[in-house]
């Protein structure tokens, strides 16, 4: 006598369909590293503009041009060493969960948008001859970064994200209004990018690291 099929509660199969989509895979360190080393260095150099406009740091020009190279140089060091490690984990983007992938390709699709921008607003600016134009980028790379935080939230629903996908649009807002007060502007860049940068790529470290432990 065959057995009978078992049959499942709606409860089974939500519980089935939601491991699909957040099942297994092994975290990435990649994303995590690029936001925590990118906020790190990147605010440290916003603090160091803040400190030539108020007069406290008065280097040649050379040496400020070395520190601005410096910082983008340590962040491409930072970078491949991440992306080696997940390589040498076995971690690949194209594989693992589906929120996963999902969320990895909403922040590749901006990485990807970050660089129209600057390519769009480097030539504005070089054109009019008016840095001010330059420095609606950052706005502009903030209002894409509140769009895919906002992506993250709506997949993994943890408020850490909505907290940055807000803060990301109300930095955007701010820094356009903002362009023609270099102080201010130098503030809230400086701010935001400690907290909207190096605090979420502190927590997604941490979580990745944790998550590779109890696996």
């Amino acid at each position: 006598m065959s057995a009978k099929p078992r049959l499942t509660s709606p409860e089974d199969d939500l519980a089935f369909m939601r491991s699909i989509v957040e099942g297994g895979g092994r975290p990435h360190l990649t994303l995590g590293v690029a936001y925590l080393a990118g906020g790190l260095l990147y605010g440290l150099q916003c603090l160091f503009h803040v400190g030539q406009a108020a007069g406290v740091i008065r280097w040649p020009d050379l040496a400020n041009l070395a520190f601005v190279v410096g910082i983008s140089l340590s962040f491409l060091v930072v970078l491949a060493w991440a992306i080696r490690r997940d390589r040498q984990d076995g971690v690949a983007t194209t594989r693992g969960p589906m929120a996963t992938r999902t969320l990895n390709a909403a922040f590749s699709a901006t990485g990807m948008a970050n660089l129209a921008v600057i390519l769009i607003f480097g030539f504005g600016a070089a054109r009019d001859q008016d840095f001010a134009v330059w420095l609606y980028y950052p706005a502009v790379i903030f209002a894409l970064q509140a769009a895919a935080w906002y992506v993250a939230f709506s997949l993994k629903r943890k408020p850490w994200m909505l907290a940055c996908s807000a803060g990301g649009w109300l930095t955007a807002v701010a820094l356009g209004l903002l362009v023609r007060q270099p102080e201010w502007y130098l503030g809230v860049c400086t701010v935001a990018l400690f907290a909207l940068f190096a605090l979420p790529g502190w927590i997604m470290v941490r979580d990745a690291r944790a998550a590779r432990m109890a696996g």
